[in-house]
């Protein structure tokens, strides 16, 4: 069988890739388990080093790397380069917190002496997404293999030059052999790669369906696994937003990689007193993304990654049409041109049962949902399956930080600003969109032994 990665600009085929067998993959997991019998013994500053010059090899290659990734999934040229600069942010922030995060705990107890240990587990199983093609592979994988643990990739097949590209910088930054190494297979194959005897655990990235599937398979083999699953992410715009701002960062969380982002805004629940006016801004600014070829710097938009993304995002717009909701722009797609484009596109009239209410539309849709008032639209916000992120817009500090706290149902909500992930805030989500967390001092111990040692 053989993967494809296809230019989703023009659906021609970029490369393909044969999957590897059986026995090839069986090889690659016993030689990662045997550097990890190595890796977990080396000084930790010298795993440290390891991170500074995999920083300094991400540097030098990000043009070579950003024309990979925006080649692969169409990913706008100028998100491209950003994405390889978060990877050099984020193993700077592990090298330089490593000691910290990994430090032994001293705990007063009975004992002459009692602490905590944080330990490597073995080899991790990664399963990684296409749309942010290095930056989810990085954030697990850097903090996990600085702990001792070593990782083998599982990448999305239409990022297989990506998933090669990581494996080459892990070996160019000198990582001891086998370390880090990617496998160039098809979803089928992961069941019996968490099989393995020598994979102790098993991070996702992905969809709800996918974490189904690994949860169970990683459940009956007793290995941990951590789930980073979708999102509906909701943004509460309460009377007393400032709505310049607002609107800024409402357009850039759902426009951000074409709308193809976990953590991408989808649904924005505006209060009476400010609707229209949100409303009317809000899609004078989705008019104005650019889409076209994603490595010229003027386009917003590039195409989505492959064309059953797109046929699915346009089901589920025409569907939620015929359900009664008012397409204010975008919404059409000349299916006879070339590339898989989908514009910039806004839905109002948003009501329960609707897809664009109850789905994750990864996508650039955004779902506009008038509230009743401020109450009715926290109980909007949280009317969903998924709990990945949520955001809320007003002027009111404190009432933004109490309800942000204590009435959102989500791993990661913001004030006055759209979701993202930062190395130094742990990342995840609640409810069908996964558990355990990534980044953060949080992400170093996921997959560590956090270990009792007593002394009487």
């Amino acid at each position: 069988m053989l993967l494809k990665s296809i230019n989703p600009t023009n659906g021609e085929v970029i490369a393909e890739y044969p999957e590897y067998t059986a026995e090839q993959v069986n090889t690659i997991i016993t030689c990662v388990n045997s550097s990890f019998k190595s890796w977990r013994k080396t000084a930790l500053h010298e795993r440290m080093n390891c991170l500074k010059r995999l920083a300094n090899k991400l540097e030098e290659k990000k043009e070579l790397l950003a024309g990979i990734i925006t080649s692969e999934m169409g990913k706008n040229i100028m998100e491209s380069r950003a994405e390889i600069d978060k990877c050099v942010w984020l193993c700077n922030y592990y090298r330089d917190n490593a000691e910290d995060f990994l430090k032994i705990r001293q705990i007063k107890t009975s004992a002459s002496e009692s602490y905590i240990s944080f330990q490597p587990l073995g080899v991790l199983l990664a399963i990684m997404p296409w749309n942010f093609p290095f930056w989810q592979v990085f954030r697990c994988a850097v903090p996990t293999i600085l702990v001792g643990n070593t990782m083998v990739l599982k990448h999305a097949s239409n990022v297989s030059g990506c998933a090669l590209a990581i494996e080459e910088l892990f070996r160019d930054a000198d990582f001891p052999e086998d370390v880090f190494r990617t496998v160039l297979v098809s979803g089928k194959k992961v069941e019996s790669i968490i099989a393995h005897k020598s994979i102790v655990a098993v991070t996702l990235t992905g969809s709800d369906k996918a974490g189904r599937a690994v949860a169970k398979s990683a459940g009956s083999h007793l290995k941990k696994c951590v789930l980073e699953l979708g999102g509906s992410d909701a943004y509460v715009i309460l009377d007393d937003a400032d709505l310049d701002m607002t609107v800024q960062a409402c357009v850039k969380g759902r426009l951000l990689n074409a709308g193809q982002s976990c953590i991408g805004a989808k649904r924005f629940i505006a209060t009476p007193k400010i609707y229209d006016r949100f409303e009317a801004m809000f899609v004078s600014e989705m008019k104005k993304a650019s889409m076209g070829n994603p490595f010229d710097e003027k386009n917003k938009l590039g195409p989505l990654a492959r064309k059953d993304i797109r046929e699915d995002l346009i089901v589920q717009v025409n569907k939620s049409v015929e359900m009664g909701a008012q397409l204010i722009c975008g919404g059409k797609v000349d299916l006879t041109s070339q590339g898989f484009y989908y514009p910039a596109t806004v839905l109002s009239n948003v009501l329960p049962g609707m897809p664009a209410y109850s789905e994750e539309m990864f996508g650039p849709v955004a779902a506009i949902i008038k509230a009743k008032d401020e109450a009715d639209a926290i109980r909007i916000a949280n009317d969903t399956h998924f709990g990945l992120g949520a955001a809320i817009f007003t002027s009111d500090i404190e009432k933004g930080k109490y309800l942000a706290e204590f009435e959102l149902e989500a791993g990661c909500c913001f004030v006055n600003d759209f979701v993202k992930s930062d190395p130094r805030l742990p990342f995840g989500g609640i409810k069908e969109s996964g558990y355990g967390r990534e980044l953060s001092i949080y992400g170093a111990h996921e997959f560590a032994n956090i270990k009792t040692v007593y002394i009487k």
